[in-house]
């Protein structure tokens, strides 16, 4: 082991089998019954570490904290879609209080499980040590850390969820399209119709060639729909006419439509139709404009079908989060 002309701070070198060399600092913390302190492979940022541990200030380099804000800064922008930047952002600043402080061989199993018992809204603790999962990973890569993921291999760790269930009948679905102007009738069309997100139906170009082609974009994944196969959207190619926007759901004069639009007319429509329909208040009340892609799954004649329409992996998450309509079986006498 190398000595610096730092005191405590340590350099450790290792050769691999092929001769690759791998050289990291350490906070050399013998004689206080603690683990050495890893301080990163990168020389500058070990002396920034050696210089916070050496002189009490508050530490980050050797702390869950260190990759955090590396993750926050390199990683978090790389994501495309705006929601889930946010999202990621805000579970990042709640572990950043409970976790950020930490040596990463102080967290392990029971302490994760504690964090999850303790956390008041369940299902947000778990989609948060979810992004802790992915910042460990990306750790390891970053050598902050050798160890695994605590929860690796372990089953049912996590608060149980249940998957909310909702079914946009055909009565649910008629009252608010009655009432709902063409903007929103048209978006209700192409939501219900190919299972697009409401991001993705909002932004989806006209169709060329007579076909309708979008990213999707949460998943990145490419698809497209014949049009002249679709009575709903053909329908909805003719109303529109030659309006100038290159997207296929506009306003009257052209203009896109963004998310707060569609999101204050679902509201407006949803009042009026609990205002015509009060036998349907609260189902209607529990309806949301992401239903749409739960009724497109309904409509579809299979689970089979409805996992490809909404380009599902697995056609378990949609049979758990999506379909409701029952399994039509056939008696065997």
């Amino acid at each position: 082991m190398k000595r610096s002309k730092h005191p405590r701070l340590r350099s450790k070198t290792y050769k691999g089998a092929g001769g690759q060399v791998w050289t990291y600092y350490v906070y050399d913390m013998r004689g206080t019954g603690k683990p050495d302190v890893r301080l990163g492979t990168d020389y500058a940022a070990a002396l920034e570490g050696w210089h916070k541990l050496h002189n009490n200030l508050p530490l980050t380099i050797g702390r869950l904290q260190q990759a955090f804000n590396q993750w926050r800064d390199q990683v978090l922008p790389e994501y495309e879609n705006a929601k889930t930047r946010a999202e990621y952002a805000r579970h990042l600043k709640n572990l950043e209080g409970p976790f950020g402080h930490m040596g990463w061989h102080e967290v392990n199993l029971p302490v994760l499980c504690q964090y999850l018992d303790t956390r008041s809204a369940k299902t947000q603790g778990n989609r948060e040590l979810a992004v802790l999962s992915i910042v460990w990973g990306k750790a390891r890569r970053w050598g902050m850390t050798e160890l695994p993921w605590p929860a690796a291999g372990v089953k049912d760790w996590k608060n149980p969820e249940n998957a909310r269930s909702f079914e946009v009948t055909d009565a649910l679905f008629n009252a608010v399209y009655e009432v709902a102007d063409q903007v929103l009738r048209d978006c209700m069309d192409i939501a219900s119709s190919t299972g697009m997100r409401i991001t993705d139906a909002r932004t989806v170009r006209m169709p060329q060639d007579g076909k309708l082609r979008f990213r999707a974009n949460k998943t990145d994944k490419w698809a497209y729909f014949e049009v002249a196969q679709s009575p709903t959207l053909t329908a909805l190619l003719e109303r529109r006419g030659k309006v100038d926007c290159v997207t296929l759901l506009t306003t009257k004069t052209g203009r896109t439509v963004s998310y707060s639009m569609l999101r204050d007319r679902f509201q407006l429509a949803r009042e009026a139709a609990i205002a015509q329909n009060p036998e349907l208040a609260s189902e209607l009340r529990a309806m949301i404009l992401r239903d749409m892609r739960r009724r497109a799954a309904d409509l579809a004649p299979d689970m089979a079908s409805a996992s490809a329409l909404l380009q599902h992996s697995s056609q378990k998450v949609t049979a758990d989060h999506y379909r409701t309509k029952a399994t039509k079986l056939k008696a065997v006498r």
